[in-house]
């Protein structure tokens, strides 16, 4: 679950388990997020998110593939609404028990 209090959220940055997507190079404007929990085998996607207004601008899957060079295998569980971009990414999916999908880039 991508965390949303300010103070939490730095401590995940300075873990290295949440990449940030700023406008700009001198802009704190955070655009995008990806936040991982790392894994015995590599790291889990815990969550995507991108400002409405910057969707569909290549953040979200620039952030994954920081997060792919960083972490490998990545594992994620999403709603069919995100299939989509997680097959793009190149993530083997299946559909799980309660109507979920769980996706793999090895």
């Amino acid at each position: 679950m991508l965390e949303t209090d300010a103070e939490a959220l730095a401590d995940h940055i300075d873990a290295g388990s949440v990449l940030v997507a700023v406008a700009g190079e001198r802009s704190e404007r955070v655009v995008g997020v990806v936040e991982a929990r790392e894994t015995e085998s590599g790291a889990h996607i815990e969550g995507v998110a991108v400002r409405q207004k910057r969707r569909n601008q290549g953040i979200g899957t620039a952030l994954m593939e920081a997060a792919a060079e960083r972490w490998r295998p990545l594992t994620a569980d999403f709603d069919a609404d995100v299939r989509p971009f997680y097959e793009t990414l190149g993530f083997d999916v299946v559909e799980t028990d309660d109507g979920r999908y769980r996706g793999r880039l090895h």
